[in-house]
């Protein structure tokens, strides 16, 4: 297993763990540290969703930057346990829940504040994005890291991009 450094915030300087997987592509220091900044206004007492959580560093980043709970969605029961160890480790396990669930057969009644969706790149699909997007409240934040091209999402309105080696994060909102 592979750590990783939160970046910001109460937890700044703590490692969490990762799976050594293929399932999952951590998203690099610096690409973590631009998306936080783009979206830091918006964390404090947020509810935030963490799509393709892989080892939930970007919803634990989020945490440790002031939000107020973090819902993880991810697909292998492995990764959700992994996710599970680093917020009982952290003491931040009343501030989460996580849900093992494929993007494309996940649902909930909830809306967010803050979602954060980083796709594995050899797979991505916009149908999936599409329906993130349905979670979103009035006036929420999507932050979308994707490759290429900024995709079109239907009722959201794409505020930025920046582009890190063959990463895109954008900024949506509704």
């Amino acid at each position: 297993m592979d750590n990783i450094r939160i970046t910001s915030g109460k937890y700044r300087g703590r490692s969490i763990k990762s799976p050594n997987s293929k399932l999952t592509h951590p998203m690099g220091a610096r690409e973590k540290i631009a998306l936080f900044n783009m979206i830091s206004e918006f964390l404090l007492n947020s509810k935030v969703l963490d799509a393709y959580a892989g080892s939930g560093a970007l919803g634990i980043e989020a945490l440790s930057r002031g939000a107020k709970n973090v819902v993880f969605v991810e697909k292998s029961q492995r990764t959700i346990n992994i996710i599970k160890q680093n917020l009982e480790e952290l003491g931040l396990s009343n501030s989460a829940k996580t849900i093992v669930s494929d993007i494309k057969n996940f649902s909930l009644e909830d809306k967010f504040d803050v979602i954060i969706a980083d796709p594995p790149y050899d797979s991505f699909e916009v149908f999936g994005i599409v329906q993130l997007a349905e979670l979103l409240k009035d006036g929420g934040i999507f932050a979308l890291s994707h490759p290429g091209e900024a995709p079109e999402i239907e009722g959201l309105r794409l505020q930025k991009t920046h582009k890190y080696a063959g990463a895109h994060i954008s900024i949506y909102n509704r």
